[in-house]
């Protein structure tokens, strides 16, 4: 028999790499054998009884001949059951039952009675199908709508192996799949607003400067004083996503495998909120195998909220310093490196101590000097160095909680976000991500400002990292204020929202 080749790809990291099929048959040796090499997994290993039934109740026969498949090239490792398909195509066409499909490339598992079943990262592999100049690719149909957001490709979605055989055969009759806009992606869905929380100004701006300069937060309050919900209304406050972001972030989410089915892209900024229960590989990524994103991966160009701060493992809190830093997450292993990105937003919640009462007018601590100190202990002081703004959210009175205005309201406080983006996107950075060399330029301070940063700076005893941040969040609250010079006013409200800490932890 010919030697048979069909194109598929391998997911490492985010991105997908392309892999070539080859099979061979040929008379002699063990009836039936099937020898598969290439570096594959167990799932890949196992396709072999997958695509034995597949072929048989799909009206076609496994060949009476020794197969030889190779997935090249031979030093990649290959994972997962997304070569089902591709394997079962090369092994037909090899017996001579499909013509050549060489410009296509093909995605999918198989189930028993030869069904086409989801996979994991097909948007990743419909990018790498179009940069190696793949004409078309075969996806399983729950797959087609991330897939067809690639422009300048022909999508198809099948449900069968046999209907893979008739789509080779017969191409004329089949249609490929339409993209939908980036518009209609995000058209639709309801996000709460911050109307709805009674009080809490002075955290409803903190939030505000946070979203319009993609500042990392901490919330410190007792119990019910609405951290939690504040928090989770900040997406309705972000900008959308533009289509360059909704991709990456979309691309995460479907190598994670959380993807909802038949979501084409992201419709809103990724809003993550893990258990504090969560292992370190979870947060950050990895596992066994090939190492998968992470929560902090799943958030970029979102909202990372950790709530209750302290509960969580130190050693895993600890892993959050370098995404933090460089927005990106590394994974080192013995033979493979792999950089997830994790530009995400911090947002943490947390009491002022175990029994969430510490400073309250109303409510007595039950706790001592020492266990506060062991509590608010859990968070060092590196970590919390990276957090832009620490906020105090009391307890709301009850003239506010019964009040009929609730403020301002999402709308409101996302023109102003929008406003001050603008100005920012014109300067090419986001104000929490300007680089150290960029800082005097863009963040020019007139003679008040100077004294009353070094003021701060001297009597806070802060870091280098701290007076770079105090500077960026007062750029950000110039921004909002729709003006250039940076002035006193502005960073002293910057520096109001570092005294928190020296409160708690000086």
């Amino acid at each position: 028999m010919p030697l048979f080749r069909t194109r598929s790809a391998a997911i490492f990291g985010i991105e997908a790499k392309p892999i070539e099929i080859e099979v061979d048959m040929y008379p002699g040796g063990k009836e039936r054998e099937f020898v598969l090499v290439g570096m594959p997994d167990t799932a890949v290993r196992e396709s072999r009884q997958r695509i034995k039934s597949a072929l048989a109740n799909s009206g076609f026969h496994h060949p009476a001949k020794a197969v030889t498949i190779n997935l090249a090239p031979a030093n990649l490792k290959k994972e997962g059951a997304g070569f089902d398909l591709p394997i079962a195509l090369a092994i037909l066409g090899a017996m001579g039952r499909v013509p050549a499909c060489g410009e296509r490339m093909v995605v999918g598992e198989l189930s028993l009675d030869g069904g086409v079943r989801p996979v994991r990262g097909v948007l990743s592999v419909a990018a790498c199908a179009k940069r190696q100049g793949v004409t078309s690719v075969i996806v399983p149909k729950e797959n087609v709508a991330e897939a067809a957001v690639v422009d300048g490709l022909q999508v198809f979605g099948v449900s069968h192996l046999s209907e893979v055989v008739g789509l080779l055969s017969r191409p004329d009759e089949f249609a490929a799949a339409e993209g939908g806009s980036l518009e209609q992606w995000q058209a639709g869905g309801e996000v709460a607003d911050f109307r709805d929380v009674r009080g809490q100004t002075t955290a409803k701006r903190a939030l505000e400067v946070a979203a319009a300069g993609s500042h990392n937060v901490l919330l410190v309050g007792p119990p019910g004083s609405g951290k939690t919900m504040l928090a989770r209304r900040i997406p309705g406050i972000l900008p959308p996503l533009p289509m360059s972001e909704a991709l990456e972030a979309t691309q995460i989410h479907s190598v994670a495998g959380v993807l909802p089915r038949g979501t084409g892209l992201l419709r809103a900024r990724p809003f993550r909120a893990p258990h504090h229960t969560i292992s370190d590989a979870a947060l950050v990524g990895g596992g066994l195998g090939m190492p998968r994103p992470g929560e902090v991966s799943l958030a970029h160009h979102g909202v990372l909220f950790l709530d209750e701060l302290p509960e969580f493992p130190r050693n895993v809190l600890e892993l959050l310093r370098q995404p933090l830093e460089e927005r990106q997450i590394v994974i080192a292993r013995s033979q493979l490196t792999l950089a997830f990105p994790a530009g995400f937003t911090l947002v943490a919640a947390m009491n002022p101590c175990r029994c969430g009462y510490h400073g309250d007018p109303t409510r007595e601590c039950r706790c001592t000097g020492a266990q506060i100190q062991q509590y608010l202990g859990k968070i060092s002081g590196p970590l919390l160095d990276r957090i832009d703004l620490h906020i105090e959210v009391p307890a709301v009175p009850f003239q506010e909680l019964r009040g009929r205005d609730g403020g301002a309201g999402s709308a409101e406080m996302r023109g102003r976000v929008l406003a001050a983006r603008a100005i920012q996107q014109r300067r090419g950075w986001v104000n929490a991500e300007i680089p150290p060399g960029q800082l005097r330029e863009l963040c020019p301070l007139d003679a008040a400002g100077e004294r009353t940063l070094e003021l701060a700076v001297k009597r806070m005893a802060l870091s280098a990292r701290a007076h770079d941040r105090i500077l960026k969040v007062a750029r950000t609250i110039a921004d909002l204020a729709g003006v250039e010079q940076m002035q006193a006013k502005h960073v002293a409200e910057a520096v109001q929202y570092r005294s928190l800490d020296r409160s708690y932890w000086g």
